[in-house]
Parts: structure tokens; C-alpha cells; sequence
């Protein structure tokens, strides 16, 4: 499973999509050797659950766990086997042979796992993710695509992805190249964006329209309002330091009380792109589970 945020959220709180989407196969080979080893050094008997972190290229082990993960039901869902069923014959003795599951299966769907937090129920909450884990649950979305698959799952954690409307994008300063790229997919998409100052000139200077809003502390109208005013759909939003945290945590916690969905990471936005284009030319179909395994 490939996580969608970044490293450093922790692995409950991270959106996680089957198969990988963006690793190229040579770090997908490595981490599947990487994988044969570890478990035939250790000896594991059963289930085991590794981390990997990628970095230009570079695979790192971040931890070993002899055990199963909060994934497995996942994972089975995802490739159509019951790997706890066949985890527990196996530790008291069956051989993977015995029970016909000797080869490695990589769905031709995608399957996205996204977490449930309880943030609505604690009001002025920051809902930034980080390496303490903050969800109480997890839904799951499945389709032919990526994009699709993602976007299922946003309709089950809730708020759903938009269709049209106002986005409000600021981001800090080492994601404003992102930003544009974010801005152009969603302009030719046909959505209006607003942003601040310094991501609004980013983005302007890259021939993208959009309104450049005041700081809260400036004066109004600024985002607080056109979010409690119904006129934003979504807000793309990545932490910039100490320095802007009070006002980063007023415009997300007022995102959630107003039913507006927020991504914090560059990565979540670029998914977010995805599904909404996926969306907007495919539409939305479903299926049953077993269909996906037939």
C-alpha cells in the first residue's frame, strides 16, 4: 500500500491506496525484496507489517513489526483473500502451498483507504495531521481508477469532493510551485480559486486567474467569511510555520464546522484533482465487492 500523504502522518491517519499509483517499479522491486528478506531473516510465521519511506528514489525501513496492522481487513478486501484466515492456518502449521496461496496478487482496480476523524465533535480542534494518530475509523473506496477510487472514499469519510464552486488555495512557500500546478488542473476544470497574497501573486504570475483575499487579522471579506457565506467548496490549505498557525487554524476549523472539505498536504490536493477530474469525464458507477474478484 502506498500512503497518499507524506511521511511524518502517522500510517492510521494517512490516506493509503493498493496498488502503488506513482512509485516506479524499480522502488517496487526493492521494497518487495527488501520485504522477502526481512520476513526470512525474522522468521515470521504469520503476519508482518513494514514501513518503507521513499526519498529521491532511496528506500528506507522505518519498522519491523512481527504482527498483524489495522490493514489486513483492507488488504483482503482489496485482492480478494482473507489473510488473517490464512495467516492463523499457516501459524499452526499449514504450509502456504497446502492452502493454494504462493504468488503475490496485484489488483487490476484501485482501492483507497481513508480515515474517519472525530474532529466535528470537538469544536476549535486543529485537524492538521502528524505523527499522532488522531482518526477513529476507516472507509474504503474502490474502482477502475485511481482517481475514481479516491474519490469514493471522500464521499464515504465526508464532505464529498466538489464539482464546481470556489476553491480556496494558500499554501506555504516551498509547495507555491505545486500550488500553480494545482491551480492551473483546477482552473481548466472551471473552478473559481481565491487565495492569499503571496499564493495569489504565484499564481497570477503564472497567467492563472484568481482573487486574492485579505488575512483575517486584515480586515474582511476574507475566506472565514465566503466559507460561512456557502461560497467556498473547498479549501486547500498546507501549514506554514508558527508565525501563521493561529490563522491556519481559524480558516480549518471553521472549513469543518461548515461542512467544507479541507486538504492540508500538497499530496491529498493532487488527489483531490484527480478525483474530481475522474469524476467530472466518468462519472460515478458502482459494483459489487465480489464483482471486483469474480
Amino acid at each position: 500500500m502506498e500512503h497518499i500523504e507524506q511521511a511524518g502522518v502517522h500510517s492510521g491517519d494517512s490516506a493509503c491506496v493498493i496498488p502503488s499509483h506513482s512509485l516506479p517499479p524499480k522502488v517496487i522491486d526493492e521494497i518487495r525484496s527488501a520485504t522477502l528478506a526481512l520476513a526470512r531473516e525474522l522468521g515470521v510465521r504469520g503476519l508482518m507489517n513494514i514501513q518503507f519511506a521513499v526519498q529521491k528514489g532511496t528506500v528506507y525501513v522505518l519498522e519491523v513489526n512481527p504482527r498483524a496492522s489495522r490493514t489486513v481487513p483492507f488488504v483482503s478486501k482489496a485482492i480478494g483473500k482473507p489473510l488473517a484466515k490464512i495467516a492463523a492456518r499457516v501459524m499452526s502449521g499449514k504450509t502456504l502451498r497446502e492452502l493454494g496461496f504462493t504468488s503475490e496478487i496485484v489488483p487490476s482496480h484501485f482501492s483507497v483507504k481513508e480515515a474517519v476523524f472525530p474532529f466535528a465533535r470537538f469544536p476549535g480542534t486543529d485537524i492538521l495531521l502528524g505523527p499522532e494518530m488522531k482518526s477513529t475509523g476507516e472507509v474504503m473506496g474502490i474502482d477502475k481508477s485511481f482517481g475514481l477510487a479516491y474519490a469514493k472514499s471522500q464521499m464515504a469519510a465526508q464532505p464529498a469532493l466538489p464539482l464546481s464552486g470556489t476553491i480556496f488555495l494558500s499554501v506555504r512557500d516551498s509547495d507555491k510551485s505545486s500550488a500553480v500546478r494545482l491551480g492551473k488542473g483546477l482552473h481548466e476544470l472551471g473552478f473559481r480559486i481565491v487565495s492569499s497574497k503571496g499564493t495569489a501573486r504565484q499564481l497570477a504570475d503564472a497567467g492563472i486567474p484568481v482573487t486574492p483575499l485579505l488575512k483575517l487579522s486584515e480586515g474582511r471579506p476574507n475566506v472565514v467569511d465566503l466559507m460561512k457565506n456557502r461560497e467556498i467548496t473547498l479549501v486547500i490549505n498546507t501549514p506554514a510555520g508558527a508565525v501563521a498557525r493561529s490563522e491556519e487554524v481559524q480558516i480549518r476549523t471553521c472549513a469543518l464546522a461548515q461542512r467544507i472539505p479541507v486538504m492540508t498536504t500538497i499530496a491529498a490536493a493532487e488527489a483531490s484533482l484527480e478525483g474530481i477530474r475522474s469524476l467530472r469525464q466518468h462519472g460515478l458507477s458502482v459494483r459489487a465487492l465480489q464483482d471486483y474478484h469474480s
